[in-house]
């Protein structure tokens, strides 16, 4: 199919989106150092759950001292004007270098990379808050360079680095850092678009220029990636 133009996500140096099935909005990060957390509230839902695009609106995160979210709406998406997106709304909270987004079971989790923290977004209480933050940290070497995420069915947070090192680390819901993957030999690129496949057994990723001047690669490693408990169930 042909390209379409969606004007209601707005105009700015986007970077990721995840879609809130449940509650019927897109979030959207945005890639500049005073850049900001969006969400677009769509106006209609198919009966497919498919949301409808063009009908909404687009709206800027404002964070309080306690990480309660009041989402304001952007005046003018398209930057038609001579005010960038992301400087409309004064009350707006900085995000320093959004990059990956996730939705799951009620949370969006965010990275940014200007001051390597990922971060929970609970879509029901509109709080936020960091799940990591390189700053205090107690091994600031396990983890940098935050990028692209995802997450496995159990909740752990799958996060990429793009600094060199090639590595793909999983925040624990417990807080622990636990090292997946590492890629050796191609430090020029960096790990892109990883997500499981349904049954959550496969982890697929990419190394964006792959090396010796390949191109890119796509990677896939096989599962578990969770300790299996008495009764047989995981997580």
């Amino acid at each position: 199919e042909d390209a379409v133009e969606r004007t209601g996500l707005g105009r700015f140096k986007h970077e990721a989106a995840t879609v809130d099935p449940v509650q019927g909005c897109v979030y959207l990060s945005e890639d500049e150092s005073d850049g900001r957390f969006y969400r677009f509230v769509s106006g209609k839902v198919g009966a497919n759950g498919r949301l409808d695009l063009d009908d909404g609106e687009l709206q800027v995160a404002s964070v309080d001292s306690a990480g309660h979210v009041t989402w304001l709406p952007v005046p003018d998406p398209m930057f038609q004007g001579a005010t960038p997106t992301r400087l409309q709304v004064p009350e707006a909270t900085v995000f320093d270098g959004g990059e990956g987004l996730w939705w799951f079971e009620g949370t969006v989790y965010l990275s940014t990379k200007g001051d390597n923290r990922v971060w929970a977004y609970n879509t029901e209480t509109q709080t936020i808050g960091t799940i990591y933050d390189r700053e205090t940290t107690p091994d600031p070497d396990a983890l940098h360079g935050v990028d692209n995420l995802t997450v496995s069915a159990c909740g752990d947070v799958l996060v990429a680095e793009d600094d060199g090192q090639m590595r793909i680390v999983a925040v624990l819901p417990s807080g622990e850092l636990k090292p997946l993957v590492q890629i050796e030999g191609q430090s020029e690129s960096e790990i892109t678009g990883p997500a499981f496949d349904p049954s959550g057994t496969r982890l697929y990723f990419s190394s964006q220029r792959g090396g010796g001047g390949l191109g890119g690669i796509t990677y896939e490693v096989t599962g578990p990636f969770h300790e299996r408990l008495a009764d047989g169930e995981t997580c």
